[in-house]
């Protein structure tokens, strides 16, 4: 078994990943607020976790992982969806106009994870379905003196938990000083944060002991989480985003409710996206989601691949001269991996790649590697385990499957061409390259090809024919 290491968040440190118990590895990942489309930064943690899953489930067994993604359908901005549909004229209740809503969006979110060849969680809770143990952990935290009711909301008392801060590494004092938010006037603390709040007659609630209300957002994860991985678990994780205030939060609930437990022994955090250099919003021109780049005919493949090729703790930049370059590598890969079977299993190198903190970048160099060196079917073998060359998700390239075996046919003959110094046949090859619409580009990894808006398939044949391929 290959030792797999992980960053660990809480202790700063690249640290050996040793399982609570290695026939029930469980991990946790924030999913997303249901109100619209997920954007592409939404993507990122989805894929990072979708890689560690793989990886898990190659070194402890498929059904010794546990992976649970939730579904926040509790919120603010659902809220006022509903309220515009109704107000638009729709006859159906809020509750209704809420659940149409957030049905409608969880069936776009995935579709478009299912394109870009992630996973589905073996537990995708919503938030609407877990309000008791919300309610149940909320009232045990009252008791225990971690919590207190005021003007029907609920908070907790962040002096009862000296570690608060440790994730994000700032003291509750520090986070007073540089805070610039409206404190309640019910609060003891500034830094005290809400686990239940009253609902008005418009919006959705919950009867409770403190009236009808509905839960706040931390206290969410630390219920849900506790429900299908029990108190103590291996992996907790999303983006950098979500450190302060919400995992800070969700740690000090979930180690007051549970005390010994411990919660979460490794926190994984992806850093944010970027867009052309610039970050992503919509402001600058440069927000889109997941969707628009599969509608503008970006296959979720090459999506995929861009997103892989930088390490999740790096910011990742977005470019289209990066997804040109992906499409094309994957279009060669599709054509070396036609017709034949996978190997057995995956490249050591590969494996040793991603366990060394998931450095996908490496293993993305390994299939480089296994490709240049023409081992098709352990570079198969490989891809699919970064989830790439999958079975179906190679469709947009199929269409050119013949040209794909054609064009590699050929540039294997004009380096045969090359190396018995027949310089005119590979200047013929190069020349029907280029009047066949087939763009190459001579890199150190190899050639890489991608087909023009003109490309003529009928002229490819020829030149296969006239070379012998």
């Amino acid at each position: 078994m290959t030792q797999i290491r992980l960053t660990n968040t809480r202790t700063r440190r690249k640290e050996e990943f040793v399982p609570v118990d290695p026939a029930n590895v469980r991990l946790y990942l924030c999913g997303p607020t249901v109100y619209d489309r997920a954007h592409l930064g939404n993507a990122r943690p989805v894929l990072v976790f979708d890689l560690l899953v793989r990886l898990l489930r190659h070194e402890y067994g498929d059904r010794a992982v546990t992976y649970v993604r939730n579904f926040t359908d509790v919120d603010d901005k659902i809220n006022a969806e509903a309220q515009r549909r109704r107000a638009a004229g729709s006859d159906l209740s809020l509750e209704a106009l809420i659940a149409e809503r957030t049905e409608e969006t969880i069936g776009w979110y995935h579709a478009d994870m299912d394109a870009l060849g992630a996973l589905r969680p073996d537990h995708e809770p919503r938030a609407t379905a877990y309000v008791g143990q919300m309610i149940a952990m909320t009232a045990d935290l009252i008791a225990k003196g971690h919590a207190y009711e005021a003007e029907g909301h609920v908070l907790f008392d962040v002096r009862s938990f000296p570690d608060y801060g440790r994730l994000s590494g700032r003291s509750v004092d520090d986070m007073i000083a540089g805070a610039r938010v409206e404190v309640a006037p019910f609060k003891r603390d500034p830094m005290d944060f809400v686990l239940w709040k009253p609902s008005s007659d418009d919006l959705p609630g919950w009867d409770s002991p403190w009236g009808r209300g509905r839960p706040g957002w931390h206290i969410e994860c630390s219920a849900m989480s506790a429900a299908l991985l029990g108190p103590h678990f291996d992996i907790h994780g999303g983006g950098i985003d979500l450190q302060f205030p919400h995992h800070e939060n969700e740690i000090a609930q979930s180690c007051c409710a549970h005390p010994g437990a411990g919660f979460a022994n490794v926190w994984l955090h992806n850093e944010m996206l970027q867009v052309e250099g610039k970050k992503m919003s919509k402001s600058l021109g440069n927000f889109f989601t997941v969707r628009d780049l599969l509608d503008r005919g970006v296959p979720g493949e090459v999506i995929r691949f861009v997103m892989l090729s930088t390490h999740y703790r790096k910011p990742m930049d977005w470019t289209e001269a990066k997804a040109q370059e992906a499409e094309a590598v994957l279009r060669r890969w599709h054509g070396l991996v036609t017709g034949i079977e996978p190997a057995p299993s995956p490249a050591p190198a590969l494996i040793e790649a991603l366990a060394d903190d998931l450095n996908a970048a490496g293993a993305i160099a390994a299939l480089h590697d296994l490709a240049g060196r023409g081992d098709a079917e352990t570079l198969l073998a490989s891809a699919r385990m970064l989830g790439l060359l999958l079975p179906g998700m190679g469709d947009w390239a199929q269409a050119d499957a013949g040209a794909a075996g054609q064009i590699e046919a050929l540039l294997a003959a004009r380096l045969a061409a090359r190396q018995a110094r027949d310089f005119a046949r590979a200047d013929a090859i190069r020349d029907g390259f280029a009047a066949a619409g087939v763009e190459v580009k001579d890199t150190a990894k190899g050639p890489e090809w991608s087909l023009a808006a003109g490309f003529d398939p009928a002229r490819l044949a020829d030149l296969a024919r006239t070379h012998g391929t």
